[in-house]
């Protein structure tokens, strides 16, 4: 195990390299454009006629969604770029990549999956493929429950028993109190189950991973003795259910550009998922333990802050932007995940608590910046529309130019969607990329219903996540429940139970807008379709149908689906 960076005091910062400091010179100074640009739209849009109070308050409010709407752009475009130019870009991100050995690797690596009340036969089955093609010698398996004592509890011991037989790599431990949720889980076997190990793989019960992959990940940990973290990026499984093969191909485009730009400036400070990413068991046990809040409840959305912990204690964290090998599940439907959303926005705002600590680093407390940001446009989007409602009822918006209004609408539109448009526009570019997804005639088919999928989804998402946050300061409880894995069809009583009100919200703003004009309300229907649809939104995206015919016209189907494989 190689010996850990100088240590440093609370408060001093990492030196960082003159090329990644003019990287990110140049980065902010994109970004700042891009706000410079949608800032003179707006102004452009609201200043004719006067100000109202509502239209200055929806300035006001879009000022708050700009730093979001650039970081999409800035990262989509630096990541085009590279995507484009680079002979390999993955390798222009990460320099480790290139120093990287061939298995095997020097050190001894855990396999160290996270369980709760999970399905088994789900479960073991990628395991056994990925334990099966790496070697014993260098690598165990370790499957840490949470899972509450009792009859589900006892059948998840007896198949991983079962599992076992004739396995010496496989290791089976459950905690009786789940003290700390998953970061508790892993410390506790980093505290009494590792001695002998120098590194971990950290994955969820619905990761995949290669042994490709993984040997590749543990290679480029090794290449740098001075790296603590190596995450990679993540695609989704092939889906069976409309709405995650819809989600999960937009995702899938988008990230690539995402992940390659953020690399290339965020260097070795990057972000932590907390799955799919081997870590070193050192400096990672050393540095972070994470204690209470000052309110006394536990970090929720752990990932980010232990990646923080460590670039502080002067330890870097990359990410490896490729996605071959390594996949995970998603949510079967819209309200599954909604769910999940919100159980994020609940862990990402706890961030607030933190950003104040010493120790840290400046971009450390941007990355904690950046995972709130994630969420606290919905409610700023959310008050536009209302805002927008008012000032049409009220005739403020007389003067507005439709023109510029529309231009307005579709430039924070792209901005926003920026990483799936690169991802799209880099597979029609690549013939090779377009091929492995059925051609460029599929890729645009696909991008088509994944536009008007996420068109339809997206206002409604946000509608629940700001009626989420304007709850959590009345004493909403945040949980960590299990998720749903399965495919199943949705209810209309369900769905309504749950989405009704977004809809309530979508009728009352479509009243306003039509009390105030014919225009008003058409200007606004995309948004206010997607809130009135709530409902039959997330029972058709789970319709066994809507699935079959997707799957037998091949729209948004993934390269493994094709070509086979697990990618």
């Amino acid at each position: 195990m190689a010996a850990s960076p100088t240590a440093r005091g609370p408060g001093i910062d990492r030196v960082v390299s003159e090329p990644i400091l003019l990287r990110r010179v140049i980065f902010i100074l994109l970004a700042m454009a891009i706000m410079a640009g949608l800032l003179g739209l707006a102004m452009a849009v609201l200043a004719p006629g006067g100000w109202t109070l509502w239209e200055a308050l929806i300035l006001l409010c879009f000022l708050g969604t700009m730093p979001w709407s650039a970081l999409s752009a800035a990262n989509a475009l630096v990541g085009l770029a590279i995507l484009l130019r680079a002979k390999d870009p993955v390798a222009a991100v990460l320099p480790q990549l290139r120093a990287a050995r061939p298995p095997p690797p020097s050190g001894r690596t855990a396999i160290a999956i996270c369980i709760r009340n999970e399905d088994m036969d789900l479960v073991l089955p990628p395991l056994a493929r990925l334990m099966d093609r790496l070697p014993p010698d260098r690598f165990a398996l370790w499957i840490l429950s949470d899972t509450p004592a009792g009859p589900a509890a006892m059948a998840e011991e007896a198949a991983i028993r079962a599992f076992a037989m004739g396995r010496t790599d496989t290791h089976y431990r459950r905690r009786t109190v789940n003290d700390g949720f998953k970061a508790g889980n892993v410390m506790d076997f980093l505290d009494q189950h590792a001695d002998g190990l120098d590194h971990f793989l950290c994955l969820d019960a619905d990761s995949e991973m290669t042994p490709d992959a993984v040997l590749r990940l543990v290679a480029v940990l090794e290449a740098d003795p001075k790296l603590a973290i190596v995450q990679q990026l993540i695609h989704g499984r092939p889906a069976t259910a409309a709405f995650p093969r819809l989600f999960q191909y937009g995702m899938r485009h988008g990230m690539r550009s995402w992940a390659i730009g953020q690399a290339w400036w965020q260097g070795d400070e990057g972000p932590y998922w907390g799955h799919n990413a081997v870590i070193r068991i050192a400096p990672f046990r050393e540095h972070c333990r994470l204690a209470p809040l000052p309110d006394g409840s536990r970090i929720l959305s752990h990932d980010q802050v232990e990646a923080t912990r460590l670039t502080a204690a002067g330890w870097k964290v990359r990410v490896l932007p490729d996605d071959t090998g390594s996949s995970e599940g998603n949510p079967p439907t819209f309200g599954d995940f909604v769910t999940r959303d919100l159980r994020w926005a609940g862990g990402n705002m706890q961030y607030r608590a933190l950003l104040r600590l010493p120790g840290q680093t400046a971009m450390a407390r941007w990355q904690l910046v950046q995972a709130m940001l994630l969420f606290v446009g919905a409610p700023l989007w959310c008050a536009i529309l209302v805002l927008a409602a008012m000032n049409a009822l009220t005739g403020g918006g007389a003067a507005t130019p439709t023109g510029g209004l529309i231009l307005l609408l579709l430039a924070g539109w792209a901005c926003h969607y920026a990483p799936k448009l690169a991802g799209y526009g880099e597979a029609l570019i690549k013939r090779d990329l377009a091929a492995a997804y059925g051609g460029r005639d599929d890729v645009l088919r696909g991008a088509g219903a994944e536009i008007i999928f996420t068109t339809l989804m997206e206002p409604a998402r946000l509608m629940a996540q700001t009626l989420f946050l304007i709850a959590l300061p009345f004493g909403l409880k945040v949980g960590w429940v299990p998720q749903n894995r399965a495919d199943r069809g949705v209810s209309w009583g369900d769905a309504a139970r749950q989405f009704w009100p977004p809809t309530l919200a979508g009728v009352m703003l479509t009243m306003a807008f039509a009390a105030a004009s014919p225009l008003a309300l058409l200007l606004a229907l995309p948004v206010l379709a997607s809130l009135l649809l709530a409902i039959p939104f997330a029972v058709v995206t789970a319709d066994p149908a809507l699935s079959a015919w997707l799957r037998r016209e091949e729209i948004c189907a993934l390269p493994e689906e094709l070509h086979g494989g697990t990618g």
